[in-house]
């Protein structure tokens, strides 16, 4: 296979998966569509040197987070997550049925937002991936830390937004 063909098909396997990350991490239709081309380029500069080490689609996972990343520059601090109610997987970030309802019933997901938005830049990039369906395993890979680093700070983050959505003060 080429390597024209084999980009061919990364791109055809993974394309809503790339976007969902480029719009996870921007708000701005255009940024994401530049976001996405730029990590298809990185993909095809890449892809010599994938050694197979991972998953395929782990590794397509790392580039488009870390073209992302990259792409915000300097302001990657002040990132955005961008959720909504659509957003595939967000019980799984929640761990709370009742929570989801109640924020889609009080239109309280612009809270959400909010506070996803005020998560560090890992603890952004280990949610975006939990939103995408990732396991903990994967979502290692991605990053590059230890599975029960990932654990244990998804645990966290979950703990702190289900005090914080529900009103109470967060004591770390």
């Amino acid at each position: 296979m080429s390597k024209e063909e084999k980009f061919n098909a990364i791109v055809s396997e993974n394309s809503t998966r790339i976007r969902n990350i480029c719009r996870y991490y921007n708000s701005n239709g255009e940024d994401q569509k530049d976001m996405y081309q730029e990590v298809l380029v990185n993909i095809w500069k890449s892809l010599d040197s994938f050694r197979g080490d991972s998953a395929l689609s782990t590794w397509v996972y790392r580039v488009a987070v870390n073209t992302s990343l990259t792409f915000t520059g300097k302001a990657f601090r002040h990132m955005k997550l961008m959720v909504d109610s659509d957003t595939k997987n967000l019980d799984s970030v929640l761990d709370d049925e009742n929570l989801k309802e109640k924020l889609e019933q009080e239109h309280q997901l612009d809270k959400l937002q909010t506070e996803l938005n005020q998560l560090s830049v890992i603890d952004k990039a280990l949610i975006s991936l939990m939103l995408e369906g990732l396991s903990m395993k994967e979502i290692a890979d991605v990053i590059g830390i230890t599975e029960p680093n990932v654990k244990v700070k998804i645990h966290r983050v979950k703990t702190q937004l289900k005090v914080k959505l529900k009103g109470e003060k967060y004591e770390n």
